[in-house]
Protein backbone atom coordinates (compact mmCIF):
# COMPACT_ATOMS: atom_id res chain seq x y z
CA UNK A 1 0.00 0.00 0.00
CA UNK A 2 1.20 3.63 -0.56
CA UNK A 3 2.11 5.99 2.74
CA UNK A 4 2.32 8.98 2.86
CA UNK A 5 5.53 9.57 1.88
CA UNK A 6 5.47 7.54 -1.60
CA UNK A 7 2.09 9.80 -2.15
CA UNK A 8 4.19 13.39 -1.09
CA UNK A 9 6.76 11.98 -3.60
CA UNK A 10 5.04 11.13 -6.63
CA UNK A 11 2.96 14.37 -5.88
CA UNK A 12 6.21 16.00 -5.93
CA UNK A 13 7.64 14.38 -8.81
CA UNK A 14 4.37 15.24 -11.12
CA UNK A 15 4.89 18.95 -10.22
CA UNK A 16 8.11 19.21 -11.22
CA UNK A 17 8.09 17.64 -14.44
CA UNK A 18 4.69 19.04 -15.50
CA UNK A 19 6.39 22.47 -16.56
CA UNK A 20 8.98 20.40 -17.78
CA UNK A 21 7.04 18.23 -20.48
CA UNK A 22 5.27 21.80 -21.39
CA UNK A 23 8.38 23.52 -22.22
CA UNK A 24 9.89 20.50 -24.19
CA UNK A 25 6.60 20.76 -26.45
CA UNK A 26 7.10 24.34 -26.88
CA UNK A 27 10.75 24.29 -27.67
CA UNK A 28 10.51 21.27 -30.00
CA UNK A 29 8.49 23.97 -32.06
CA UNK A 30 11.14 26.19 -31.98
CA UNK A 31 13.18 23.99 -33.17
CA UNK A 32 11.85 22.73 -36.55
CA UNK A 33 13.42 24.28 -39.41
CA UNK A 34 11.94 27.11 -41.68
CA UNK A 35 9.28 25.98 -44.49
CA UNK A 36 10.86 25.56 -47.33
CA UNK A 37 10.11 28.07 -50.09
CA UNK A 38 8.90 26.96 -53.86
CA UNK A 39 8.76 29.25 -56.18
CA UNK A 40 5.39 28.60 -58.95
CA UNK A 41 5.85 25.13 -60.91
CA UNK A 42 8.32 23.69 -58.43
CA UNK A 43 7.74 20.93 -56.28
CA UNK A 44 9.93 19.08 -53.78
CA UNK A 45 11.72 15.39 -54.95
CA UNK A 46 13.34 13.47 -52.95
CA UNK A 47 15.88 10.43 -54.13
CA UNK A 48 16.95 7.69 -52.42
CA UNK A 49 20.36 6.95 -53.87
CA UNK A 50 20.88 3.31 -52.57
CA UNK A 51 24.12 1.60 -52.46
CA UNK A 52 25.12 -1.34 -54.33
CA UNK A 53 26.30 -3.45 -51.10
CA UNK A 54 28.01 -5.97 -53.33
CA UNK A 55 30.58 -3.22 -54.27
CA UNK A 56 33.02 -1.66 -52.55
CA UNK A 57 32.81 1.76 -51.93
CA UNK A 58 35.61 2.30 -53.65
CA UNK A 59 34.42 0.65 -56.55
CA UNK A 60 31.26 2.64 -56.28
CA UNK A 61 32.91 5.61 -56.04
CA UNK A 62 35.10 4.91 -59.12
CA UNK A 63 31.93 4.06 -61.31
CA UNK A 64 30.44 7.66 -60.18
CA UNK A 65 33.10 9.15 -61.45
CA UNK A 66 33.60 7.59 -65.05
CA UNK A 67 29.94 8.74 -65.07
CA UNK A 68 30.84 12.49 -64.71
CA UNK A 69 28.10 12.09 -61.68
CA UNK A 70 29.91 14.73 -59.61
CA UNK A 71 29.31 17.05 -62.85
CA UNK A 72 25.70 16.16 -63.98
CA UNK A 73 24.27 15.91 -60.21
CA UNK A 74 22.05 17.57 -59.65
CA UNK A 75 21.99 19.47 -62.91
CA UNK A 76 23.28 23.06 -62.75
CA UNK A 77 20.31 25.34 -61.39
CA UNK A 78 18.28 23.00 -59.20
CA UNK A 79 18.46 23.64 -55.75
CA UNK A 80 19.70 20.70 -52.63
CA UNK A 81 17.05 21.16 -50.19
CA UNK A 82 18.59 18.56 -48.29
CA UNK A 83 21.30 15.87 -48.70
CA UNK A 84 21.87 13.23 -45.74
CA UNK A 85 23.33 9.55 -45.83
CA UNK A 86 21.23 7.03 -43.87
CA UNK A 87 23.33 4.57 -42.88
CA UNK A 88 22.56 1.24 -44.73
CA UNK A 89 20.79 2.18 -46.75
CA UNK A 90 23.00 5.16 -49.00
CA UNK A 91 22.09 8.87 -49.57
CA UNK A 92 18.75 10.72 -49.85
CA UNK A 93 18.31 13.81 -51.70
CA UNK A 94 15.57 16.42 -51.52
CA UNK A 95 15.70 18.98 -54.39
CA UNK A 96 13.67 21.66 -55.16
CA UNK A 97 12.59 21.03 -59.23
CA UNK A 98 10.73 23.12 -61.51
CA UNK A 99 8.51 21.07 -63.33
CA UNK A 100 9.43 21.67 -66.33
CA UNK A 101 13.03 20.38 -65.29
CA UNK A 102 12.06 17.35 -64.13
CA UNK A 103 13.19 14.80 -67.51
CA UNK A 104 16.30 16.70 -66.49
CA UNK A 105 16.92 15.90 -63.66
CA UNK A 106 16.03 12.15 -64.62
CA UNK A 107 18.38 11.62 -67.04
CA UNK A 108 20.97 13.14 -65.44
CA UNK A 109 20.45 9.89 -62.75
CA UNK A 110 19.85 7.25 -65.06
CA UNK A 111 23.15 8.77 -67.44
CA UNK A 112 25.57 9.10 -64.30
CA UNK A 113 24.12 7.20 -61.01
CA UNK A 114 22.72 4.07 -62.30
CA UNK A 115 25.03 1.56 -61.68
CA UNK A 116 26.43 2.68 -58.85
CA UNK A 117 23.57 3.48 -56.91
CA UNK A 118 19.64 1.71 -57.23
CA UNK A 119 17.11 4.77 -57.78
CA UNK A 120 13.81 5.64 -56.21
CA UNK A 121 12.14 9.08 -56.69
CA UNK A 122 9.31 10.36 -54.39
CA UNK A 123 7.29 13.60 -54.29
CA UNK A 124 7.34 15.28 -51.28
CA UNK A 125 6.21 17.95 -49.54
CA UNK A 126 7.29 20.51 -46.52
CA UNK A 127 5.23 19.26 -43.38
CA UNK A 128 6.81 22.19 -41.01
CA UNK A 129 3.75 24.24 -41.10
CA UNK A 130 1.52 21.81 -40.16
CA UNK A 131 3.66 20.01 -37.84
CA UNK A 132 4.14 23.50 -36.05
CA UNK A 133 0.16 24.13 -36.14
CA UNK A 134 0.45 19.96 -34.74
CA UNK A 135 3.35 20.72 -31.48
CA UNK A 136 1.42 24.03 -30.65
CA UNK A 137 -1.88 22.87 -29.87
CA UNK A 138 -0.43 20.12 -28.47
CA UNK A 139 1.40 22.35 -25.68
CA UNK A 140 -2.13 24.50 -25.30
CA UNK A 141 -4.02 21.16 -24.14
Amino acid sequence: MFNRLTVSAVLAAAAIFAPLTASAQAASVNMLPEPIALQDGSFLLTIFLRHDQSKPLAEIKRELSEQDYFKRFPPQGIEVASWYVMMGIGQVVTLKVPAERLREVNLAIEQSAWGAYRTEFYPTYDYTLAARADLEAAAKK
